[in-house]
């Protein structure tokens, strides 16, 4: 295996996926392992794999199932999870991160995945991808395990900025919205606003005014607006939207995967504690797996960064090969339906929507 292009990675019945090789806390062997996963399940995949090359060479060449699927480009320098976004911005070409994100803004991958440090990731994908049109702030969107038929939910933002007011949050809805039914076929969404309670007058004023545009846009959107929701209902059956600020919806993921991690701990201890506990666990086998499947974070690995040129998949750090599976998955999805087009084109019809509802309320209301 050569980092020469290989023809039968860029045939038309081909998605190619940009992955940084580097960046992740299990290093580049388990990103290829995890993209020989996805190679083996899905034959229309192939991937452009960023870092150095006297690295990954031997990697990509133990795997037989990425033979002709596969070309490295080489990168020297990477990014760590000690880096600064504003240091990456300044000196981050040359680095893995930097060049699987111009794959995509060159047109050569239908989307990115990184493992790589978060901020950093954000900061050079507004830098190489920039933002769409009307959009202020990007956001980062995770599926999280709920009782919903379909498995999940989806939150956001959940950490590309601490900050958002009422217009921003508004953004988020219908940005959200174009990705529950991209990812999920769900055509009417319904979408919930997180709040510390579910009755009206509960809440800052921002979170009160983005109450009233995101239900004012409800119906134009096609979107079902239920109000506003609580933590508890992240998991639930309520909503297939939650809309949140990036600090709170970061603490709470980062939450929901402390309790996830203890739940799966103190059952394995339980069923270790005696003879009989151990003989109950065998029995209950088939039900302990189902249970760890469904509460197992890898099978949601990846976060999307809505509201940019491109498709970028941010991984979980100390994802495994399983992690970096579902995080390609995700983004080979997302590319097969077209979704970066799509939520364009809704961002771009609501920026329309709104600045014609600003002229109209002008004129109702001139300055005198």
């Amino acid at each position: 295996m050569t980092g020469k292009p290989d023809q039968s990675v860029t045939k038309s019945d081909r998605i190619v996926i940009s992955v940084d090789a580097m960046g992740g806390d299990a290093g580049p062997a388990v990103v290829v392992a995890g993209l020989a996963m996805s190679a083996k399940k899905n034959p229309q995949l192939g991937f452009l794999l960023h870092g150095p090359i006297q690295e990954l060479t031997p990697l990509v060449a133990k795997r037989r199932i990425l033979d002709g699927r596969v070309e490295i480009r080489d990168a020297q320098k990477i990014v760590t999870m000690e880096d600064k976004p504003s240091q990456v911005m300044r000196n981050g070409k040359g680095t893995s991160m930097w060049s699987t994100l111009d794959a995509v803004n060159n047109g050569e991958a239908a989307g990115a995945v990184s493992c790589g440090n978060t901020g950093a990731l954000m900061a050079l994908s507004m830098l190489r991808l920039r933002k769409m049109p009307g959009v202020n702030r990007p956001a980062i969107a995770i599926l999280w395990p709920s009782r919903n038929p379909q498995g999940f939910n989806v939150m956001l933002d959940v950490g590309a900025d601490v900050r958002a007011d009422a217009q921003d949050l508004l953004q988020f809805a219908l940005m959200g919205t174009s990705y529950v039914r991209n990812s999920m076929n769900i055509r009417r969404p319904r979408v919930g606003l997180l709040n510390v309670g579910t009755e009206a007058h509960k809440g800052h004023a921002e979170l009160k005014e983005a109450h009233a545009l995101i239900a004012e846009q409800a119906e134009r959107a096609d979107y079902e607006f239920v109000g506003f929701v609580e933590g508890s209902d992240i998991p639930g059956d309520v909503v297939d939207l939650i809309v949140t600020d990036g600090f709170t919806g970061n603490v709470a993921i980062k939450t929901g995967e402390g309790t996830a991690s203890m739940l799966r701990t103190t059952l394995r201890e339980a069923f270790e504690y005696s003879f009989l506990s151990r003989i109950a666990a065998i029995l209950a086998y088939t039900s302990l797996s189902r249970l760890t499947k469904r509460i197992d974070p890898r099978r949601v690995n990846g976060g999307v960064f809505l509201g940019l040129n491109g498709t970028v998949v941010k991984s979980h750090g100390g994802a495994d090969a399983t992690g970096i599976s579902a995080a390609v998955k995700l983004a080979f999805l997302l590319a097969q339906q077209g979704f970066a087009e799509k939520l364009a084109a809704r961002v771009a019809s609501v920026v329309e929507l709104t600045q014609d509802d600003a002229a109209l309320q002008d004129a109702e209301h001139p300055i005198k």
